[in-house]
């Protein structure tokens, strides 16, 4: 049977273009037993779908792919996101931190809703019907779209297989494959919105313990490349938080990452307050000063372990090389990057389908006329937050809007 549109993926972006489509006959085929396990995953299985930040900061929280991703964005928002979900039976609730979640905190209920408005929009999908090859018939004007012992044609094809992260739930990278053998450039894939290894790890047992809007920035080659600011958590075996997460998408193995803990805006400014407060406080231990800083004990206890200085050493007794050792462990803590978590942890994949081989407009291949791109397996990757499942929503929309106007 010839299909209109085959839709290969049953994730965010996979749904949300089949449910989308008008007026014609979709087939939505889903390797998996079940739709949408990623999205079952997201925030820990309650889902945060969206955010509720303004458009305009929207467009910053993906890299350098936000000017590629404004017409998708605009052309299905935010707040049309979380209409779309009330109108579904799923009310929503945004947190204090803009975070946009189902009421009832299930993920279960976001994908029975987007589900539900397939069955509607009489979408056919087969589930267990993984697709080992897709091809282009010239001649008929058709894709052949084959999976296991059947194949399937059609006049549009949209590519939303996603990423490689979390492959336990079915993300192994097939979308790439697809796209390479229809003419498409791959960008090297690589995690991403994922905690960060570091060489020669101390903070193990600081576990748990974090800091709110420090300044990081980022070097390579003994070059500054990138500054963030963020709050950070230090785990049992890595650092992590969103202003890790987030930026992890620009660090490779060997760059270094200098860390701000101070409250102060750069470390020149840090360094003249605290040599005047050690020079004022001679006669006081260095463990008393540094509560001053309003930093947790554990934190300060750990840096004058790694600074080889003693609890009850007085300021007085500091010499100039324990000064400056312990002004940088504290405002510019140098970290090497040893690798990235891999892609059982990363949240994201960097990397994928070559931006500038699709049309921003429409999504829709300038390569290959009727073929569409949809989701993670684009090369864009967007913060931690809810920013990523409505990239998807968003281009899973403009990709069927586009059919639609055929």
């Amino acid at each position: 049977m010839k299909y209109d549109v085959i839709i290969i993926g049953a994730g965010a972006a996979g749904l949300f273009a089949a449910l989308s489509i008008k007026d014609k006959s979709v087939l939505l085929l889903e390797k998996n037993s079940v739709a949408g396990r990623k999205i079952l995953l997201s925030g820990a299985g309650q889902c945060n779908f969206t955010n509720s930040c303004e458009m305009s900061e929207f467009l910053t929280r993906y890299g350098e792919r936000g000017r590629f991703l404004k017409t998708a964005l605009f052309g299905f928002t935010n707040k049309q996101s979380m209409e779309f979900f009330h109108k579904s039976g799923v009310p929503v609730v945004i947190r204090e931190d803009g975070k946009v979640f189902p009421v009832s905190f299930k993920s279960s209920d976001i994908v029975d809703a987007l589900t539900e408005k397939c069955r509607e929009n009489n979408v056919k999908i087969l589930y267990d019907a993984s697709v080992e090859k897709v091809s282009r018939d010239e001649s008929e004007n058709m894709f052949l779209v084959k999976a296991g012992k059947t194949t399937h044609a059609c006049t549009n094809l949209i590519i939303a297989a996603g990423g490689k992260s979390y492959p336990n739930t079915g993300s192994a990278g097939d979308g790439y494959h697809f796209a390479k053998s229809l003419g498409h450039t791959i960008e090297q894939p690589k995690p991403c919105l994922a905690p960060v290894y570091v060489e020669n790890y101390r903070f193990k047992d600081l576990s748990g313990i974090s800091f709110e809007n420090i300044k990081i920035s980022l070097w390579r080659n003994n070059k500054k490349i990138k500054e963030f600011s963020g709050d950070m958590l230090f785990t049992h075996v890595n650092i992590s938080g969103p202003v890790i997460l987030n930026n992890s998408r620009y660090m490779e193995k060997g760059d270094v990452v200098k860390i701000n803990f101070t409250r102060f805006s750069n470390a020149e400014e840090f360094k003249r307050d605290f040599e005047k407060m050690i020079f004022s406080s001679g006669k006081y231990n260095v463990k008393t000063v540094l509560k001053s800083l309003d930093m947790p004990k554990r934190f300060t206890d750990k840096i004058l372990e790694i600074a080889g200085i003693e609890e009850d050493k007085m300021c007085s007794e500091l010499d100039k090389n324990k000064r400056k050792k312990l002004m940088e462990m504290l405002c510019e803590h140098c970290l090497t990057v040893e690798r990235l978590g891999d892609y059982n942890i990363a949240m994201a994949t960097k990397g994928g389908v070559n931006t500038s081989e699709i049309n921003q407009k429409t999504m829709e291949s300038k390569i290959v006329h009727g073929l569409y791109f949809a989701g993670e397996v684009i090369d864009y990757d967007g913060d931690t937050g809810g920013f990523n499942i409505q990239a998807a929503f968003s281009t899973g929309h403009l990709a069927a809007e586009s059919i639609n106007k055929k």
